[in-house]
């Protein structure tokens, strides 16, 4: 099965929810860890970065904590391009769980996938188009000095926050994030003239 194409962020609550995803579509998919969200400021600033280039699609579970935080992310993100995915109130326990919630509804991740799909098209999800020119690498980053060398950490932070992009990023989540931002060109330009002479 070819991966629904997706332009838009897609918000979800945890890491087997973005998993479940990531199986279904091709889009950028940030965890929210929970309620995190509500005292993570990195987490918010990372939404609101990306949801002010691409919109946003909220995808939470159908229980009273992922309606808290569904209407919390439509809060912070207000003004922006936000969409409301949902999906329908199962009955059931996740396979990985020893019992089920505490409203015994599944999650996003337990949902059947046709019913996620579902849900992201009735929230009107905008097909993203084929992405133009070369991605950016790991390699990239290292060979700019962003990423595994001597004084990589600093640079990179003090790159990230000029940007607007949290610091914490981990190296898959950075190559993720800045290829749904950026070109590689366009990438190069963020970088200062400094940076673009690294060893």
């Amino acid at each position: 099965m070819s991966k629904l194409r997706i332009e838009e962020i897609i918000v979800v609550e945890g890491k087997y929810d973005a998993a479940k995803l990531s199986d279904l579509v091709d889009a950028l998919i940030v965890p929210t860890k929970g309620f995190s969200i509500f005292t993570s400021e990195e987490t918010k600033q990372l939404i609101l970065r990306l949801g002010k280039k691409r919109g946003i699609i909220v995808l939470t579970d159908s229980d009273a904590a992922g309606f808290r935080i569904r209407n919390y992310v439509n809060k912070i993100a207000a003004g922006l391009p936000v969409k409301n995915a949902y999906v329908p109130a199962l009955a059931g326990k996740e396979k990985r769980k020893s019992q089920p919630s505490k409203e015994g509804l599944l999650g996003v991740e337990g949902v059947p996938a046709e019913a996620i799909l579902q849900a992201l098209r009735t929230a009107g999800a905008h097909p993203s188009a084929e992405r133009q020119g070369r991605q950016i690498t790991y390699t990239d980053l290292f060979e700019l000095g962003l990423s595994g060398t001597q004084g990589s950490a600093e640079r990179r932070r003090i790159w990230l926050s000029a940007i607007g992009l949290p610091p914490r990023l981990s190296k898959k989540a950075l190559c993720e994030t800045l290829n749904s931002l950026y070109s590689y060109e366009e990438f190069l330009q963020t970088l200062p003239e400094e940076f673009r002479d690294a060893p």
